[in-house]
């Protein structure tokens, strides 16, 4: 359609006088969202119960704090002394149940006072809320992916930091947490705190053993899959692993073990899986005393290899190739091709840790304290996770069955996204009538995937 000039051009250009007076407005109209998904799935009852062992403290319990940090990320803050720039928001005070918010000194001092136990409960609360929609999506196969990552400080004297490799920051202290993440929902299933100076093996066979316990005894019967870097290579690992009847893969880490290096440069018959990938099979055993041996497929890619000297520009220059070698130890029963698709499909993992680091805040230590660090910790892992939780409910999943990345089985957007599109959305509260109206500014986009996503959030609290 066409338009004048006239139509579409203004005169005003004065500045508006500035002021700011008590009124019913709330700069995040969307999230009413997490009210909701806080009713579909209980969320309050579950906090309550992860941390009724501790003392009732005040005005604030400590299910309020622990509620009030799951909002202060899901926002999109970082430090805890952000909270001052959104304390009298009225939507925020209603979806937490108070009618004032407490300073930061509370909330840190809060943080101070939860103890292990709580850390564990609310690992609990973590897992359950994964599993269950897990469990949904994918009743017969889940894949889990197991890898650690680097949460740094500047600051000294934090308790359980220490000083390890950090390629970003190298002096830094840090803790260094192993992860497990399920591939299907794209969310964190679990973690395991540790300090910055460990190796990514340490304690990984427990938690591993952990992870599948906890997710038989949630009542999965189906399959379970495991990915793991070269890191955790090891016997003990694939043993505990085939011994639970866990499918897995696995990389094998060329510069421990020069026998393997020797076979792949003397190996002449490589078998071709495509123009760039060709493979060979190899069966072989971690070490003398083992009980079993496993399949090795050793993987080479043709790629580009960087010319050296100077660069002449001439009509027709020569490309040189060499080969990369990937090497996969696993128990799977499928073909090279389908075996190197799962095992790359752990890419996605990091993926998630960007997600989580740039956008709920996990790589912020607000505590000298160890367990408040993991409680801050576990909160956004918790918010990261509903972000997700309310988009799935909202929609179907992309894929009927897994794929051969086993990819996340929905279509799911990053939560600054999220925020961007709906949850930073100005309002008005009222109560015409007594009733208790949101309202927002017209938008047929923002309105129809408000709409979209709260509805059936809506449905399952009212079921």
């Amino acid at each position: 359609m066409r338009v004048s000039r006239k139509d579409v051009s203004s005169a005003s250009h004065a500045i508006p006088e500035v002021r700011f007076e008590e009124q019913e407005l709330t700069s995040f109209g969307g999230l009413v969202l997490l009210q909701a998904v806080d009713q579909a799935i209980g969320l309050r009852a579950r906090l309550r119960s992860a941390v009724r062992h501790l003392p009732a403290g005040g005005a604030y319990s400590a299910s309020r704090i622990l509620l009030l940090l799951i909002v202060h990320m899901f926002l999109g803050w970082r430090r805890l002394r952000d909270l001052d720039y959104y304390r009298d928001d009225p939507l925020v005070k209603r979806v937490l149940g108070l009618h004032r918010l407490p300073d930061v000194s509370t909330v840190s001092r809060r943080l101070g006072e939860f103890d292990e136990r709580s850390v564990g409960e609310l690992r609990g609360l973590l897992r359950q809320l994964v599993a269950d929609r897990a469990r949904a999506a994918s009743p017969r196969r889940l894949t889990i992916d197991f890898d650690g990552s680097v949460l740094s400080t500047k600051a000294r004297g934090i308790e359980g930091t220490a000083i390890g490799y950090n390629s970003k920051h190298k002096g830094a202290r840090s803790y260094y947490p192993l992860f497990a993440t399920m591939a299907q929902t794209g969310q964190v299933y679990d973690v395991l705190h540790r300090p910055g100076n460990c190796h990514d093996s340490r304690s990984a066979k427990e938690f591993i053993t952990s992870c599948i316990r906890n997710l038989r005894s949630s009542g999965f019967s189906g399959l379970l899959e495991a990915r793991l870097d070269g890191a955790h290579f090891s016997d003990e690992t694939c043993g505990l692993l085939e011994d639970a009847g866990v499918e897995f893969s696995v990389s094998v880490p060329f510069e421990r073990l020069p026998k393997l290096k020797r076979i792949v440069e003397n190996r002449l018959v490589w078998q071709r899986v495509d123009e760039n990938w060709s493979y060979f099979n190899w069966s072989w055993q971690p070490r003398t005393g083992s009980k079993r041996a496993y399949r090795c497929v050793v993987f080479r890619q043709r790629v580009l290899a960087p010319k050296k000297g100077p660069i002449q520009l001439e009509l027709f220059e020569p490309v040189h190739r060499e080969y990369e070698y990937k090497v996969v130890m696993t128990n799977k029963a499928v073909g090279a091709e389908a075996l190197l698709q799962f095992h790359n499909g752990r890419g996605s993992q990091e993926a998630i840790f960007a997600e989580l680091k740039s956008q709920v805040s996990m790589e912020y230590l607000p505590s000298r304290r160890l367990v408040a660090n993991q409680v801050y910790l576990l909160c956004s892992l918790i918010a990261h996770a509903l972000s997700k939780e309310i988009q799935m409910r909202a929609t179907t999943p992309r894929f009927e069955a897994n794929t051969p990345t086993r990819a996340c089985l929905w279509l799911v957007e990053r939560i600054d996204s999220i925020r961007k599109r709906i949850i930073q959305r100005a309002a008005r509260l009222t109560k015409p009538g007594g009733r208790l109206v949101l309202t927002l500014a017209q938008c047929p986009a923002v309105e129809h995937d408000l709409q979209r996503l709260l509805d059936p959030l809506r449905k399952a609290a009212a079921a």
